[in-house]
């Protein structure tokens, strides 16, 4: 299953000659990289839905703790370590 996870905003830096920018995104403890084309507002210490490597939304603390929470009921948290997969390198 597909899903977008999570994360908090731990730092943003332009990349590719300044056309993209991209954020360290905090997974529970797992650190990637994601991109924020597709939220260009996204600030640091902001929780940003990402998926397949890319943030796709921004999401209040609440709603990510709660996503968090459902993760966690369904068994699937565990999967997060597997992030890898899906996640760039940094």
């Amino acid at each position: 299953m597909c899903l977008a996870i999570p994360g908090k905003v731990l730092s943003i830096e332009e990349q590719y000659d300044g056309r993209v920018r991209m954020a360290r995104v905090s997974f529970g403890g797992i650190v990637k990289e994601a991109s924020l084309e597709m939220v260009p507002h996204a600030q640091v210490g902001d929780y940003v839905l990402v998926h397949v490597g890319v943030a796709i939304s921004i999401v209040d603390e609440e709603e990510a703790q709660r996503t968090f929470t459902y993760l966690r009921e369904m068994g699937e948290l565990d999967e997060l370590k597997e992030i890898n997969d899906y996640l760039p390198d940094e």
